[in-house]
């Protein structure tokens, strides 16, 4: 008999554990990523095959980031990127065009947390995949491929936040 209760004591032990650590489980934050994807892609070549090699072009990047709320807890997360290459008479040699995606899933975050992590932590996230396409796409337009610095979302987010109003809505909504 001694056997039989030391195995219904470690049994026991074990519910409690499991139920310990599914209570835990249930009150954990958690960011998701459901899916990445390209909702639009451009790459304009008007330089081809024109374009003079041993010339420079001056390269400008720009960058914004975008959320909006498809239920209670998924939200689609978008990176915008327009990359455009001129040479010193100002003809543009190619504009790369990018809004890359994300669909992330927050689970127990606090109303307060929502937006940081949305514009903030899931941009660092896609952040490498887009860097791959638009590096890709201008080695593909014959051109040596751009390779994105990285990008600081935290100084974008306080950019954005002091740039707006008090008591503006943000340009995309989230909720």
């Amino acid at each position: 008999m001694t056997n039989n209760n030391n195995a219904n004591e470690e049994n026991s032990t074990e519910a409690a554990a499991q139920g310990t650590e599914e209570n835990t489980g249930e009150n954990k934050v958690g960011l998701h990523i459901l899916m990445q994807y390209v909702r639009d892609l451009s790459f304009e070549n008007p330089g081809a095959p024109n374009f003079v090699a041993a010339k420079t072009p001056e390269v400008s990047v720009s960058a914004n980031v975008g959320a909006r709320k498809f239920s209670d807890t998924d939200y689609e997360v978008s990176l915008n990127f327009k990359i455009e290459a001129k040479i010193e008479d100002g003809s543009v040699q190619f504009i790369a065009e990018l809004d890359y995606c994300g669909v992330f899933r927050l689970t127990n975050v606090p109303e307060q947390d929502i937006r940081p992590i949305l514009l903030i932590e899931a941009p660092r996230q896609m952040f490498p995949f887009a860097r791959r396409i638009l590096a890709d796409a201008t080695r593909d337009g014959g051109y040596p491929p751009i390779m994105l610095d990285p990008i600081d979302f935290m100084e974008l987010y306080r950019q954005g936040e002091h740039d707006a109003p008090a008591g503006a809505e943000p340009a995309e909504p989230i909720n």
